[in-house]
């Protein structure tokens, strides 16, 4: 093959191999996510509940964030007041604890009035998307819990950030 020829071939499947890579980061109507690190796997439209599937295996010691849906809009600062559409559910059991979706009501706060997990795995984030939090205790209840979260929970939350200001 002329060696012309041959670049062009390269050129071609580098730039297919860029566009599959933004198309698997990014998503689709049908956004499934999930690692072979052991995080929970997650589903769901943009601007639906999403679906997650309980984790087994030990929790992460460290937190984990992973865009599930990039947003496009406003970035998150630590300075941030956020509506956000959220599901939480508890590492130890897989126990849906709690989600605004089942109220209809997104919630809206200052992200300096919510946990360390919080305050620490959205910045960066950005309206429009969509981002999974797997939070240890000690950036989340620690080891007191609260309400219905037990003693050194590990937390996992899916939150839709709906707008930023």
């Amino acid at each position: 093959m002329p060696k012309k020829t041959l670049l062009k071939v390269f050129a071609v499947l580098a730039v297919l191999a860029i566009a599959f890579a933004s198309i698997t980061t990014l998503g689709g109507d049908d956004n499934v996510s999930g690692s072979a690190a052991g995080l929970p796997v997650v589903t769901g439209n943009a601007g639906e509940a999403p679906t997650i599937t309980p984790p087994t295996g030990e929790a992460p010691a460290t937190l984990q964030t992973q865009d599930l849906i990039v947003g496009t809009g406003t970035e998150v600062l630590p300075t941030s007041t956020l509506t956000v559409h959220y599901t939480l559910m508890t590492w130890s059991n897989g126990a849906l604890v709690e989600s605004s979706w089942n109220g209809g009501q997104p919630a809206t706060f200052p992200l300096s009035g919510v946990i360390a997990g919080w305050q620490e795995g959205l910045p960066g984030a950005k309206a429009g998307g969509r981002r999974l939090l797997v939070i240890p205790a000690d950036k989340g209840y620690g080891p007191n819990g609260s309400g219905p979260i037990g003693p050194n929970e590990t937390l996992i939350f899916v939150v839709d950030i709906i707008a930023v200001s």
